[in-house]
Order: structure tokens, then sequence, then C-alpha cells
């Protein structure tokens, strides 16, 4: 499942990132990538990918984003790779999924490092390792990305492909709570309620389980009625919470403060 996920949200990067040509402009992508254009070599892949302003052919897109993988264009050879990996418009190929998704994380793509990430931890097309897929999902997670930050807190938690650390692991889940991910908030809400090792609070664990539950985490509203508070700090935790933005971490005022 973890897989197909990655799928659909590299798709939606795409076409945020990149402006498709509708009908009446799919002539100019098509003649600007014949130029050898690389961002319209890719643009006119995606395109056959799709099916958008042109008739689906997911061969002729292999060959666009050939094209343009060639000329070091990332979100060309992360498509490629994905497309080897999941045997799109080629025959199935991990060993060519893993070569593409190299080239492109080598140049800082976060979909190709979480993709690594995703193939080493699983053992997909290659001897799963969770020391490297580890590393993987840590470049990805120092650009930001709230997967894998959310799943560094899971390998510190368990220690896999690093020593067990509770304090990182605290330290990646409120990373990507704050970034809005909901099963990190609710992690970062239990953290603060129940585990060694982190500061208790359980005004801040009320307000991260609230934007759990917010988020459909069924969990976390069980985790809100376990917890004993006075009238004032429901009302602080609710506060907190109904102020929070994306981005933000939770921390109190006052003595609480930096938590």
């Amino acid at each position: 499942m973890g897989r197909k996920v990655i799928v659909a949200a590299f798709l939606t990067i795409i076409g945020f990132s990149f402006g498709f040509a509708s009908d009446n402009g799919s002539a100019e992508v098509e003649k600007r990538a014949a130029q050898g254009d690389p961002a319209a070599q890719f643009n006119l892949g995606v395109m056959l990918y799709k099916g958008q302003g042109v008739p689906k052919d997911l061969s002729k897109a292999v060959e666009w984003f050939e094209r343009a993988a060639g000329q070091g264009h990332t979100g060309a050879q992360v498509h490629l790779g994905m497309m080897h990996d999941f045997g799109e418009g080629v025959s199935r190929d991990t060993g060519k999924a893993l070569e593409w998704y190299m080239r492109a994380a080598e140049q800082g793509s976060v979909a190709a490092q979480w993709n690594l990430g995703e193939m080493f931890a699983k053992g997909s097309g290659v001897p799963k390792d969770d020391g490297r897929a580890f590393e993987w999902y840590r470049l990805a997670a120092e650009q930001g990305d709230e997967m894998a930050q959310f799943k560094l807190g899971v390998m510190y938690t368990r220690g896999e492909g690093v020593p067990k650390d509770i304090a990182k692991a605290f330290e990646w889940y409120r990373k990507a709570a704050a970034q809005g991910h909901a099963q990190a908030q609710f992690n970062v809400g239990l953290m603060y309620a129940k585990i060694d090792g982190v500061p208790k609070d359980h005004v801040l664990s009320y307000a991260w389980f609230s934007l759990a539950a917010a988020q459909g985490i069924e969990k976390a509203d069980a985790g809100r009625k376990e917890i004993a508070l006075s009238p004032a700090e429901i009302s602080e935790a609710q506060e907190l919470s109904s102020d929070w933005k994306k981005g933000e971490a939770l921390t109190r005022k006052g003595a609480a403060a930096g938590r």
C-alpha cells in the first residue's frame, strides 16, 4: 500500500510543478520537445502518460522521459524509475528502477530518495537493508518530507537500521506532526502522555491528540479521554489545537514553553 501512495503523491507533485499543456498547446510542447528542451520532453512524457492533450501511450511516454532523463531532468528520472518499478510501458525491471532512482536521488530528488528508502526497507527488488533504507529516508526527511520524517521516527522507535533512540524518534515525529502528518500527531500525543524519555505534558498530549482526531485517527479521541486535566488545562489544550497552523510545533506559554 505504501508504494501506491508514493505513486499518487508523485503524480500530484508533477501536476502542480509543471504546467500541463491544453489541447491547443500540445503542438507547442511537442515542438519544444523535438528541439531538445528537457522540460518540454518531460511534460510531453507526462501528457502521454496521462492521456492529457494527446492519446495515452505509455511506450511513447517512456521514450520522452528517457530523452529528458538523459539530460539530467530529475522528474523524468524518477518517473522512469517508477515505470520500471511497476512495469508501466516497459517490462518490470527493478534493477533499472533502482538505477533511475539513484540518479535522481543523487541530484537531491526527495521522491527518489523516498522510493529508494522504500525499496531497501521492504526488500523490493533489492536485498532488504534497514541501514540503507534509513539513510535514504534521512536525506528525504532533512529536505522536509513529512512521510520520511515519520518513517525515521518509526525506525528510531523500533531500532530498525539504527540504535533505538526514543528522544530522536520523538524529534522526528514532532517534525512530521508539525507538517500535519496525522499518525505522527497521535504518536507525539502518546509520547507526551506515556513514554519514558519524553517530558510529560498532558496539555500538549491532549492538544496533539485533538489534531490527530480531527484528521480521523479514532484512537486519538480515546487517548484524550484517558488524560486527567483541569477545566483550565482542557481550555488551554483546546486553544493550542485550534490556533495551530501547519508548519508549527505546539508550544505552551510561560514555564512550559519550548517543550
